[in-house]
Parts: C-alpha cells; sequence; structure tokens
C-alpha cells in the first residue's frame, strides 16, 4: 500500500500520483489527477477555486474602482443640478439680473427639475441597470434633442428663453447621457464581478432588485412622457410665434424687453388740428381679441376716430418683464411706448376689469393729457387683496410649472382646431406661459406696490376729471363686495357722467346689445366734452 507522508510526495509516476498535505481539509488543492484507487479512499477530488455564491453581498459592482467613481461624480452633479434648480426657482418670484428672461421662464426651471430628478434617479437605481432603463433613457436624450433645436432654431423662442433657458436644455441632455453612460459601466461591472467570483454570468435578481428596477422603469417611462409633451408644446409655441404683431413691438426699460402698441386710424384731422385718441386699457386678456374688437367695431361705425391699444407685459405679442412688475411699472413702461412711438394725445382712457387700476394710474401720471376715463366694470382698489390672496398665487405658481407639458395647450390644438390666434390673444390665450407668469407678477405686489400706487393715483387725479362708469349687471347682483366697489368708482370725480348698470350684461359688458349702445354713447359724451355731469358730487346709476 502507498504511503503519504506530510509534506512529501508518492514514488509513483506524475500519471498516477497526487500530493496532500497532512492535516487538510476537503478543500485542499489538487494538483494532479486521482486515480481510481485513491478516488475511492478519499472521495471526489475538491474543486480547483472556491467560488462566492450570487447571492452574496460581495459580488457587487462596487468592487470596481470606474462604478464607485461615477457613482461619486453622480453625487456632485446632483448637487450642481439642485443648485441650479434652486436659482431658477428664486428667479420665478424675483428675477436675478442675469437670469432675466423675456420668456416666462417655465421652460428653463422645467428642464433644471427633469435634470435633477434624472440625477436622483440615476443614484436610487444605479446598482439595478437593466436594458429597459437604458432604452427609455436614450428616448427621453433624443427628445431632449429635439427640444434643443426648437429652442435654439426658432428665434421667438429662443429670445424668449435666453441663455439661462437653453442652458437648462442642453444640461437635461447632458445629464440624460451621463445616466445612459452609468447605466452601461455598473451592468458591465455587474457581469465582470458576477463572472470573476460565482464563476459565471447569471442574470438573477432578488426580489429588492426586482422591485427597484421596476420603480424605475416607472420613473423613466414618466420622464419620457415629459420630454415628448415639452417637444409638442414647444412645437405649438414656433407655430405661435409666426403670428405677426399689428402695430409695432417697442423696446422698454432699456431695451430690456418689448411691449406691443398698436395705433388704427389717423390723429389729425382734415384742418391738421390733432384728435383725442382712445387708449385701451384691456382686463384681464389682450386687448386685441376682446376690448379692441368693439373699438374696432365703434370706428366702424363712425363713433370714434382713432384709438389705440396695447399689450401689457406678458400679454399677446409682450415680452415678460422682470419680476417684480407692478401697475405703476407696468403704466410706465407704456408711456415710455407711447413717447418712443411719438404717441402724444389728448387721451381718453377706455379700461376693462383690471385694466382700470392701470388706467387710473396712467391718469393721474399724465394729468394734461388725459380728457377723461370710461371704465368698463372695472377693478376696484378695495379688491386688490382678492388678487393678491396667497392660495392665487400658489395655483398660478402650479399652472406655470405644469406650463410646459402644454396638456391643455394640445388638446384645444389637435383636437379642438384652435388657431394661433385663438392661442395667442384670444379665447385660449390664458393657456400661455407669459400671461400666467404675468398674473402671478400681479398677485405678488396686489396688496403692497400696486395698493400704494393706486391709493396715490386716487389722491392726484383731478376732481374735475371726466368719468363714466358702466358695469356688469350680473356682476353687481351676483356679488356685494364687487357692486360696491362699482359704486366707489363713481364717487371718483365730480363730474360722472354717470353710472349705467347693464341689467343682462356680462363681464365683457360691450357683448351685450344693450351695453353695447351704452358704452358707444357713455365715449361720444367723454370724446365731445359737451354734456356735464347731471349730478354735483352725489353719483346716480341706471339700470338698464
Amino acid at each position: 500500500m502507498a504511503k503519504f507522508w506530510p509534506g512529501k510526495s508518492s514514488n509513483r509516476s506524475a500519471n498516477n500520483s497526487t500530493t496532500y498535505d497532512a492535516g487538510e481539509s476537503s478543500s485542499a488543492t489538487r494538483t494532479l489527477d486521482a486515480d481510481e484507487r485513491t478516488s475511492l479512499l478519499h472521495g471526489p477530488p475538491p474543486p480547483r477555486h472556491h467560488h462566492l455564491s450570487p447571492d452574496d453581498p460581495a459580488v457587487s459592482p462596487y468592487n470596481l474602482f470606474s462604478v464607485r467613481s461615477l457613482r461619486w461624480i453622480s453625487v456632485i452633479l446632483l448637487l450642481v443640478s439642485f443648485l441650479w434648480w434652486l436659482v431658477l426657482l428664486i428667479s420665478t418670484f424675483i428675477t436675478i439680473p442675469a437670469f432675466y428672461t423675456r420668456g416666462s421662464g417655465w421652460f428653463g426651471f422645467s428642464y433644471a427639475t427633469l435634470a435633477t430628478g434624472t440625477m436622483l434617479a440615476v443614484l436610487m437605481f444605479y446598482g439595478t441597470p437593466s436594458k429597459t432603463e437604458r432604452g427609455l433613457w436614450f428616448g427621453t436624450l433624443f427628445f431632449l434633442f429635439v427640444n434643443l433645436i426648437i429652442i435654439v432654431s426658432a428665434e421667438p423662442i429662443r429670445e424668449g428663453e435666453n441663455w439661462s433657458g437653453i442652458v437648462s436644455c442642453a444640461w437635461a441632455l447632458i445629464i440624460t447621457g451621463w445616466a445612459i453612460l452609468c447605466d452601461t459601466v455598473v451592468e458591465h461591472g455587474r457581469h465582470s464581478e458576477n463572472e470573476r467570483l460565482t464563476g459565471h454570468r447569471h442574470s438573477r435578481r432578488t426580489f429588492r432588485e426586482w422591485v427597484s428596477v421596476f420603480s424605475g422603469t416607472i420613473l423613466l417611462v414618466i420622464c419620457l412622457l415629459v420630454t415628448i409633451l415639452f417637444t409638442i408644446n414647444l412645437s405649438i409655441l414656433a407655430r405661435d410665434g409666426t403670428l405677426p404683431a399689428p402695430g409695432h413691438r417697442i423696446p422698454v426699460d432699456n431695451n430690456r424687453y418689448q411691449v406691443h402698441l398698436h395705433c388704427i386710424g389717423s390723429n389729425t384731422t382734415t384742418d391738421g388740428s390733432h384728435v383725442t385718441t382712445i387708449l385701451a386699457e384691456a382686463g384681464e386678456h389682450p386687448a386685441e381679441g376682446r376690448l379692441a374688437s368693439w373699438l374696432s367695431s365703434a370706428q366702424s361705425d363712425q363713433h370714434i376716430q382713432r384709438f389705440c391699444y396695447w399689450d401689457r407685459p406678458g400679454y399677446g405679442w409682450s415680452d415678460n418683464a422682470a419680476s417684480p412688475m407692478s401697475a405703476g411699472m407696468a403704466v410706465d413702461a407704456l408711456s415710455e411706448a407711447l413717447e418712443k412711438a411719438g404717441e402724444h394725445g389728448p387721451w381718453v382712457l377706455v379700461s376693462h376689469g383690471i385694466g382700470g387700476i392701470y388706467s387710473r394710474i396712467f391718469a393721474s401720471r399724465h394729468v394734461k393729457d388725459v380728457k377723461g376715463l370710461l371704465l368698463v366694470d372695472a377693478f376696484p382698489e378695495s379688491l386688490l387683496p382678492r388678487i393678491g390672496k396667497s392660495k392665487r398665487g400658489l395655483w398660478l405658481w402650479l399652472r406655470g410649472v405644469l406650463y410646459p407639458l402644454g396638456i391643455d395647450r394640445a388638446i384645444s390644438t389637435i383636437f379642438m382646431r384652435r388657431s394661433r390666434e385663438d392661442r395667442v390673444f384670444g379665447r385660449n390665450s390664458w393657456q400661455r406661459g407669459g400671461e400666467i407668469k404675468a398674473k402671478l407678477q400681479e398677485q405678488m405686489v396686489a396688496t403692497t406696490f400696486t395698493m400704494n400706487e393706486i391709493v396715490a393715483a386716487r389722491a392726484i387725479l383731478p376732481r374735475e376729471m371726466p368719468i363714466a362708469v358702466v358695469s356688469s349687471g350680473k356682476s353687481v347682483k351676483a356679488d356685494k363686495g364687487w357692486a360696491d366697489g362699482q359704486r366707489s368708482l363713481a364717487k371718483l370725480s365730480d363730474r360722472v357722467l354717470g353710472w349705467d348698470v347693464v341689467n343682462n350684461a356680462g363681464h365683457d359688458v360691450w357683448r351685450d346689445e344693450k351695453g353695447k349702445e351704452v358704452l358707444e354713447r357713455r365715449l361720444g359724451q367723454l370724446l365731445n366734452q359737451n354734456q356735464q355731469s347731471r349730478y354735483g358730487s352725489s353719483p346716480f346709476f341706471d339700470f338698464i
């Protein structure tokens, strides 16, 4: 019988000899193949290497320096994205000079949000890469690239978004590419470590990993849908940008932004004298599709000879102004635009809704040029706290954040066949990001700057200023605060021509036939200046 000594080998030939150290366990290293006899004595030969279980925590792609490095770089990119997102968030409420954009800024903020969310997703699901996730990343990358092309190539969008919006889109594109790189490297490291430590590649996942992959897939599907909606909305915006503005877009505030001003009709009579021009101030929506349409009809009927209207910052064809933007600041922009356009009055101001606040401030600052005011269901200063409600501001901010998705715009455009005119100044103008931003700006300063300006305007406005007040009967009956506010407007002057309440008229009083007739009559009285008030300082009103 062959003998085995510790540390020594048998004298048999190499083909049928085996060497063991004394005291070795069954996991000892086999140096040569055992023969049949030794197999019977000592059992099956031990494996050449000791492999780990696939479920062992040591089997991890984090063993690789490249995987760990990408993770730490991802943390840094997340911090950069969050800081950028925070700066754009602050700029939504108080414009940082370097980050001012002529557009609403909602797209730039949304791209920053997308980039920050993408980096969070990368870190949350870093250790569980999947082909499905990479496919969704590639889809998101493609649509972000299309977004960037549209923003850069469409001039109105490019000027509106400015450099910060372009950088935000480009950053979201880079971050998405980084996510694809991380997912690819981690998957390669996962497979290589499995093969090295377990002896083979396997695709088996734990329950926790499957939950992670499923959650990541749902999140990335949402990201892909968001970028698709961004693309549709940008395409609609590019189309709207081709609609030419009537009149002129005039740079104001040291050429920082432009406002739209349009004057219709000759400003001189046949004998060369200047005519009194109607200066219209729209309410809660652009003038072009509402107040200006009635004035155009009145001009056609020869009730008036000439009128001008403008779009406040953020409305119609006007750019958004920097925040804060009070009513007095908007009036300053109008005054500058009129001066640059060579328009000097004399004026009769016609204002509707919230536009009444702006017209009264304008009148107090141009007393010599303003010959009278026609307040059409105008907003009284006593109700400014309604405009300044924090809940309203939160709602407007949320609408602005969701605006880049453009779901309502896509539905109205694709299924309801709305035109460019409807979206820019017509019935769907309330869906525009610029108008949402302008109303948010209006809300933020309604009870502070604007309230102080209108109180000062009330004190400055001469008591002999001719004023006519025409109110919606439906609004007066439905809201006591509104009725009291209309009554207070009728006490602004000692020369109030009358307070007319058109019984069946809505807020747009001129849409009612009787309301249109009353408005044209009062407007004629203001233009002719040949009819005195029917009372001294005690106002009256008529239900019509």
